[in-house]
């Protein structure tokens, strides 16, 4: 089963897109805040990370550059999630090591066509 790292703080997202991500038969593994990502990110091996921006105790684009600079995560595909849609985000976020961005409230059809994107072919069912 291809499995999902949503690193996430806020409860109804969480809820909200984990159920949808089950149903099209994803395994959803959640982190609460930045540090936590990067932790679980190393030792469940996701394969691909959806990440939310603004996160407690380390936020989301320094939790994608720790990922990035370790040699067991750097290769896991990193989508920034964020309510951010200021001029520059997206740009940011990919500097920071993001392999793609996506805005909240998340459409999801567009969010899945991105997640087949970056996932490895022999991951995708």
């Amino acid at each position: 089963m291809v499995s999902i790292l949503y690193v996430e703080d806020n409860e109804d997202n969480i809820y909200m897109l984990s159920t949808r991500l089950r149903r099209k038969g994803y395994e959803v593994i959640v982190a609460t805040d930045g540090e936590q990502g990067v932790a679980r990110a190393r030792s469940d091996a996701p394969s691909l990370i959806l990440m939310d921006l603004s996160l407690p105790v380390v936020d989301g684009w320094e939790a994608t550059r720790r990922l990035k600079a370790l040699a067991t995560t750097r290769d896991i595909p990193v989508i920034a999630l964020s309510s951010h849609a200021m001029p520059g985000d997206r740009e940011t976020a990919l500097a920071a090591g993001c392999d793609d961005f996506d805005t909240k409230p998340v459409e999801f059809a567009r969010l899945l066509a991105k997640i087949k994107a970056l996932l490895p072919r022999e991951t995708i069912s």
